[in-house]
């Protein structure tokens, strides 16, 4: 027997952690050292950070008024779709599926795998659990692999269950970074602070390292723009870590109130992760130097910070960390991502199963078609590129979606609602504005970012008409 219905039983707490919980997965642990490298200064490491939350929050209370509006399973693929046309909705679902949430998964779930190696040396990159000739999937993936099925068949069970397990991690990983972020200012023994805030705000760009590829050549001085070209290319990893935050949007069938719920969850993750972020890399800042931070043995700021503040064991206190902060990462995801497909399913523009819910009255089978893709990223290695690629893509939904506020208040005046976007016209126009220069910036100093995720993107046109011309036939 199946269920016809989403049933709301997440109340506002849920909905928050989910919020916080997608976005912190591996990304503020590593991609600080590369932020660093592109602008050179701890004043701009802070900046890329502050200005990727201000962005954050500015769409997520601008996603308020729009998740008032529309308060059904979905989320941005309903906002695209009411507030422009059914194509537009359709691209966003299909980057979605093919790349946007399902590399997502796969590269927290490699994350997830890659740090527990630490713990368990078996499970890393470098061990080859499977050589079929054609392909060979080291243990990492295997696991990774193993995650994201396990995660999925729980959440089969239904949303509850993905609820505990959100909410739990949740609060683990909050409380742990925030108290990583207090020991690293309370216990080091030396501290950088000084030394590191003597450079201040110049910009200085990445010389590179030796020919030995150990010791830092140095930086030179930079200005204009190509200054505002290394913010762009530094915002990448930043966007990605603070990616995420509108999972809440996609199950606003199953959240209790959600013209009210929905608004107050995405405010209140966004301005926590935010906080967290921002006091993560002032910490960073505190304990190591400048070098330190930029290049970090084998990329992982945050054990070498950890090492600083608990000697030996902060190895092992990271890895714990991460690996507590990537599973609860993925179940978001999980959770979530099904609900989009769900909707474009019932729109007749998805696999006609995907629409069905199961006894537990979750959309089980768009939940196992979302693993079975995540699942082939993993085994492709390609996902973290993808991710790269795609950061130009998810910008623009973003700020098309915050455009569409300005349009529904024309197109749609009376329509209720409960929210107003924040600071309206001005922060959403300013949204848009930010994520348009930081696209051009993009397409200007690092177009191996934009092209790739843009062809995939429009892909989705010859399939969404192939879609249409099948359902009228």
């Amino acid at each position: 027997m199946s269920e016809t219905n989403f049933k709301p039983v997440l109340g506002l707490w849920d909905g928050t952690m989910l919020v916080a919980g997608s976005m912190i997965g591996s990304g503020i642990f590593i991609v600080s050292a590369d932020i660093l490298r592109n602008v050179g200064s701890p004043g701009l490491l802070i900046a890329v950070w502050l200005i990727t939350g201000f962005m954050t929050i500015t769409a997520a209370v601008s996603y308020g008024e729009l998740s008032g509006m529309f308060p059904k399973a979905g989320g941005q693929y309903v906002y695209l779709k009411e507030a422009y046309n059914p194509l537009m909705g359709f691209l966003y679902g299909w980057s979605f599926f093919a790349v946007i949430q399902t590399a997502t998964i796969a590269a927290v779930g490699v994350a997830f795998a890659r740090f527990s190696a630490y713990l368990i040396p078996w499970m890393g990159e470098s061990v080859v659990a499977l050589d079929l000739g054609f392909i060979t999937i080291s243990a990492a993936q295997l696991t990774s692999i193993v995650l994201i099925m396990l995660l999925t068949y729980v959440n089969t069970r239904g949303v509850k269950e993905g609820k505990l397990i959100q909410s739990v991690f949740t609060v683990s990983k909050l409380v742990a970074l925030f108290g990583l972020v207090l020991f690293g200012f309370l216990l080091v023994k030396q501290n950088y602070w000084s030394e590191n805030w003597s450079v201040g705000f110049r910009a200085l760009q990445d010389l590179g390292v030796d020919g030995n590829g150990k010791i830092p050549v140095g930086w030179k001085e930079i200005s204009g723009v190509a200054l505002l070209g290394a913010i762009a290319a530094a915002m990448t990893g930043s966007l990605f870590s603070s990616d995420a935050w509108n999972s809440v949007t996609f199950i606003a069938g199953e959240i209790k109130n959600p013209k009210r719920n929905i608004g107050l969850s995405l405010f209140l993750g966004t301005l926590i992760v935010t906080v967290l972020y921002v006091t993560t890399n002032l910490m960073y800042i505190y304990v190591l130097p400048l070098d330190g931070i930029a290049y970090p043995k084998a990329d992982r700021l945050a054990i070498s910070a950890a090492n600083e503040i608990f000697g030996d064991s902060g190895m092992v206190v990271i890895a714990v960390l991460i690996m507590i902060s990537t599973f609860g990462c993925i179940n978001g995801l999980v959770l979530s991502g099904a609900r989009v497909y769900y909707t474009m399913a019932n729109d007749g523009l998805f696999f006609n199963k995907a629409k069905q819910l199961n006894k537990n009255a979750v959309p089980q089978w768009a939940l196992w078609a979302q693993a079975i893709v995540a699942s082939l990223l993993c085994l492709s290695g390609e996902y973290g590129n993808l991710l790269d690629m795609i950061s130009f893509v998810v910008v623009i939904f973003y700020a098309l979606t915050i455009a569409g506020i300005f349009i529904l208040r024309k197109k749609s005046p009376d329509l209720e609602r409960p929210y107003k976007a924040f600071g309206y016209p001005f922060l959403p126009a300013l949204y848009v504005l930010m994520g348009i220069a930081f696209c051009v910036l993009l397409v200007i100093y690092k177009p191996g970012y934009t092209w790739p995720g843009l062809i995939i993107t429009l892909l989705g046109i010859p399939i969404y008409y192939l879609v249409l011309g099948r359902r009228k036939s």
